[in-house]
């Protein structure tokens, strides 16, 4: 169908509107928890300083996909657009929450600051790091199509598709039935309403329908004494205006960014790869958003972020096949930008992050996940779906890091006996599972392209992916022996660390070598 002027809102718009904003409030709400309830953050800063500004940039990156959407369908004469959705990233916020700004937080404590005085230099410590990463985000946008034109498809939505199942699906799965009586209501519902897209009773849109019913059982069943433990009413939050205004506080946070500079990097370049792997999967879903243009839109809304107070990254998500499913087309974006920022600035957004339940929350991520999972396999070629499948693997050991990693699992000097010791024969197993995590997304991308080139007998060149490989092993970009997943220079590697960063690095070159003698065999292809 051509459109000469595309509509501003469709009836699915408001399903992804509410899925939108629900996967932003879900990460401010992980932010806010991991915060003050371990490091005893003042809640006051987090939700007055931290949030408007944060929130400020998901308004702008979303206001720009909103007009590349609009964009693309007046140029392609359709109305089936969908808007690429732009959000906070997950796995970087919260690894901000827990391994920049909470720990700083308590250094600078230990350091003789009061509390207002380490909570400040906390506030431009996070800063000062959108600042970093938004301007790294920036200046490699400009290589998206080349990356996009040199990796292939199934190492690109395989990198992604394991990202989503482990982090989008399986964590947030955990969160939804740690009460399972709202959590399968909840989900259950979804999956009826957008999976079976069987009718209801009411004509409302059904993501909201499942969070009403959620949030009434979770509330209905605590009240009654009858809900998951550890049920309390939240303390209600007065609404009040909090602009995030422009501050040059980041200025005097960039000093604080040195220690985290190995953590901070591949942050930013880890969201450089999601972009272009998001790109590449709206690609898929039949909307082919220039790469360049994404990742612009969220190095700019990052930056954007960080001058108004924010604390955590945009990024583009990986479910707008998930939201083209919905019925959404370019109104969803538009709506949940609007809805972000102006809430954030009123308070409505920190109310809603007290008050909406884990349990309610989580599943409509876990579905997302499970959409773009499924799109890996159904968006790429037969023979290369063990390609796909392989770039799982290195998510998985993601996920145990992110749970080993967890002070309450594993105490931190028994984490540490195991990481350098171990038990047995060969590499620490602890370690191991650790490296491998490091870099996850990268590794996958690199592993796929690797296999698929070898599928389609170009043994040259999947040697030279292993070699890559080989290189950012010795770095840390991927395989980082640090815990928290620093990049270093091979030099200053010692003992155990050494041992593993050089047998991986070796490894990966042995496999190089070994393709690229095969590759001289007559009448072989190798190019």
């Amino acid at each position: 169908m051509h459109n000469a002027r595309p509509r501003w809102f469709v009836a699915g718009d408001l399903n992804g509107f509410f899925g939108l904003v629900v996967d932003n409030l879900s990460i401010l709400g992980f932010i806010a928890a991991a915060l003050v309830g371990i490091f005893g953050f003042p809640a006051e800063v987090v939700f007055t300083r931290m949030f408007p500004g944060t929130a400020f940039g998901v308004l702008v990156g979303n206001l720009i996909y909103t007009a590349m959407a609009r964009r693309l369908a007046a140029r392609s004469g359709r109305d089936d657009v969908t808007a690429m959705p732009l959000g906070l990233d997950a796995p970087t916020s919260i690894g901000m929450a827990l391994l920049v700004l909470g720990p700083a937080f308590v250094q600078f404590k230990a350091q003789g600051l009061d509390e207002a005085s380490a909570a400040t230099a906390t506030w431009q410590l996070g800063m000062a790091s959108l600042m970093v990463m938004g301007t790294l985000k920036l200046v490699l946008s400009f290589a998206g199509d080349a990356i996009t034109r040199l990796v292939p498809r199934a190492a690109l939505l395989g990198s992604i598709g394991g990202a989503a199942l482990m982090l989008l699906g399986f964590l947030p799965l955990i969160e939804t039935l740690r009460a399972p009586v709202v959590g399968f209501a909840t989900f259950g519902l979804l999956l009826y309403v957008l999976v079976a897209r069987g009718p209801l009773p009411v004509r409302i849109p059904g993501v909201l329908l499942a969070f009403i019913v959620g949030t009434a059982l979770y509330y209905g069943l605590g009240l009654a004494g009858l809900g998951a433990p550890g049920f309390r009413i939240p303390d209600a939050l007065p609404l009040a205006l909090t602009p995030p205004w422009p501050t040059l506080g980041f200025v005097d946070g960039l000093p604080y960014t040195l220690p985290y500079l190995s953590l901070l990097l591949p942050f930013g370049l880890l969201m450089v790869v999601g972009g272009i792997n998001v790109a590449e999967s709206a690609r898929a879903a039949g909307d082919d958003y220039r790469t360049r243009d994404v990742l612009l839109a969220e190095a700019v809304s990052t930056l954007v972020a960080g001058f108004c107070g924010g604390v955590a990254q945009t990024t583009p998500y990986i479910g707008q096949p998930a939201y083209k499913h919905m019925g959404a087309r370019s109104g969803y974006t538009l709506l949940a930008g609007l809805f972000v920022g102006i809430g954030g600035m009123l308070g409505i957004v920190s109310g809603l992050v007290q008050w909406l339940p884990l349990a309610v929350l989580a599943p409509i991520i876990v579905y997302v996940g499970l959409d773009i999972t499924v799109q890996a396999f159904q968006s790429t070629r037969r023979e290369h779906a063990l390609a796909v499948a392989l770039a799982f693997l290195p998510a998985i050991a993601y996920l145990l890091v992110i749970k080993l990693g967890n002070p309450a699992w594993i105490d931190p000097a028994r984490f540490a006996e195991l990481y350098a010791h171990g038990e047995g024969s060969g590499l620490p197993e602890l370690a191991t599972i650790v490296v491998l995590g490091n870099g996850f997304i990268i590794t996958a991308m690199l592993w796929a392209s690797a296999l698929v080139a070898m599928v389609e007998s170009r043994f040259r060149q999947s040697a030279a992916w292993w070699l890559l490989a080989s290189v950012l092993t010795l770095f840390g970009v991927i395989h980082s022996v640090h815990p928290q997943g620093g990049v270093y220079l091979p030099g200053s590697l010692e003992g155990v660390a050494r041992s593993i960063a050089w047998q991986f690095a070796a490894g990966y070159a042995v496999l190089a070598t070994m393709l690229g003698l095969l590759s001289l065999q007559r009448g072989k292809a190798g190019a």
